[in-house]
């Protein structure tokens, strides 16, 4: 699939489509629902390998550890189609936050969102080069000079603007092709298969290494909130084409995700693909299984790689575009100094480019430009996050007395609480949590100096229309 001269023009001016009918609007959709869903498709690039690294290579646990990881990401999409129900201008869990519990609540998730964002861009650089370094092996000395390379690459093209939406979604529908053409081939004629062993302790309490591991692979669920914030960019449709546009993009992620993720799981436990060697990942001994050395391998290995530097590039303007909300304008004062705020002429928030780019920078070499160090980071600070969102949906269903509604977001919370634990069980990610408390308490206290200005439940619609 290829979008055209005229997609471009339509989802650039959503004008445009809102007076079409048909054709016009659905180009529109496709653009914006592919574009969209492009950083939680690259999660496919790391997230099984992170789940098989957990269970120590037991590939026979993989299937049913990434079902539940599925599963789960299917809870956490359900909130999202209840918060674009109810914010279809855009605001996601801040939104949702500050209704249900005062303005001040609004703060941690906004806190999660900025530490998730440095995250997904230093995970997505440094998933790209270890792509990179699988097709070309030489490089692999050069793995965190390359990895910030990219970084520089990816942070210069946000000087640009939002133009790089089109080319978000070409690169996830180019992706998605190749991964199912790969999974094709490798599910009816494969080239070679690995030599990872179906169990590496047939000892062990299966249900207990399942559990433990699949709340490192939930790495998959960043960027579920992404289409109830980016509705927002549809100012020119009414609610309910913007609540079409948010559902049908959360639907479409689930089935493409979902499906890529079990697939591809399945395609390793089928060819024997296990933990990869140093300079390799295991998407990529996979498709190599696959499809062998020729060029459907080196067009999936190309393709992850720009698909996870448009993941990247798309937190690059979400993350800054955020900071430059809470900034403020003229006409309304924010709560960060207004040289946050500063733009180009293509609308670029200038600085915070550079606040994100050193940050991703510090982590990229904290982690020696390894993905695989970073996951168990990943999905701490966004679960935050889902937590607040979903705690809030289920208050206004209690308050609505939609007892059912209330309660499979109560018990949906209790999930997400469990994936948080465990993940901050094994140390380290208590940094990421910290991170957002401590980013969530300076700007609270900064609002309260402000003097607490209004519509900071907001912030997140405001940064993806700024």
């Amino acid at each position: 699939m290829t979008l055209s001269t005229s997609a471009a023009a339509i989802a650039a001016n959503p004008s445009v489509a809102a007076r079409g009918r048909g054709p016009r609007r659905s180009i529109l959709f496709f653009a914006f629902a592919f574009a969209v869903i492009a950083d939680p498709v690259s999660s496919v690039a790391y997230a099984i390998e992170a789940a098989l690294r957990a269970l120590h290579g037991d590939l026979a646990l993989l299937l049913p550890t990434m079902s539940l990881v599925i599963g789960l990401v299917v809870v956490v999409t359900a909130n999202y189609w209840q918060l674009v129900r109810r914010f279809p201008k855009g605001g996601g869990a801040a939104a949702a936050a500050g209704r249900a519990f005062g303005a001040r609540w609004t703060f941690l998730p906004i806190g999660a969102l900025v530490v998730d964002f440095v995250l997904t861009i230093g995970i997505s650089i440094a998933a790209a080069a270890s792509a990179v370094i699988a097709l070309f092996p030489g490089l692999a000395p050069l793995r965190i000079p390359l990895a910030l390379v990219l970084l520089v690459v990816v942070a210069g093209l946000t000087w640009f603007g939002h133009g790089g939406r089109l080319l978000f979604a070409v690169m996830t529908v180019a992706f998605v092709a190749i991964s199912v053409a790969v999974l094709i081939l490798g599910f009816t004629s494969p080239h070679t298969a690995g030599h990872a062993v179906a169990t590496t302790d047939p000892g062990h309490s299966a249900m207990l290494a399942v559990v433990l591991a699949f709340p490192v692979a939930m790495a998959l669920a960043t960027g579920i909130e992404a289409p109830s914030t980016a509705i927002a960019q549809l100012g020119q449709l009414d609610d309910t084409h913007r609540r079409r546009f948010g559902r049908g993009t959360l639907a479409l992620l689930l089935v493409i995700v979902g499906g890529l993720t079990l697939a591809l799981t399945g395609l390793a436990v089928r060819l024997h693909i296990g933990i990869p060697g140093t300079d390799s990942t295991q998407i990529a001994d996979i498709a190599h299984a696959a499809a062998g050395p020729g060029w459907l391998y080196g067009a999936f290995q190309l393709t992850s790689s720009l698909l996870l530097l448009a993941a990247a590039s798309s937190s690059f303007q979400a993350g800054p575009g955020l900071l430059k909300a809470l900034a403020g304008t003229a006409e309304q004062p924010g709560v960060l100094p207004p040289v946050l705020g500063r733009t180009n002429h293509h609308h670029t928030p200038y600085w915070s480019v550079v606040v994100y780019l050193a940050a991703a920078a510090l982590v990229i070499v904290a982690a020696a430009g390894q993905e695989q160090e970073l996951v168990l980071f990943y999905a701490v600070a966004v679960f935050v996050s889902f937590l607040v969102g979903l705690i809030a949906m289920a208050r206004f269903a209690h308050r609505e007395k939609k007892s059912a509604l209330a309660w499979i977001n109560a018990l949906a919370a209790v999930a997400v609480v469990f994936t948080l634990a465990v993940n901050l069980l094994r140390g380290w990610p208590v940094l990421s949590l910290a991170a957002t408390v401590l980013i969530a308490g300076g700007l609270y206290a900064r609002w309260t100096r402000a003097g607490r200005p209004t519509g900071i439940e907001d912030v997140e619609a405001r940064a993806e229309v700024a």
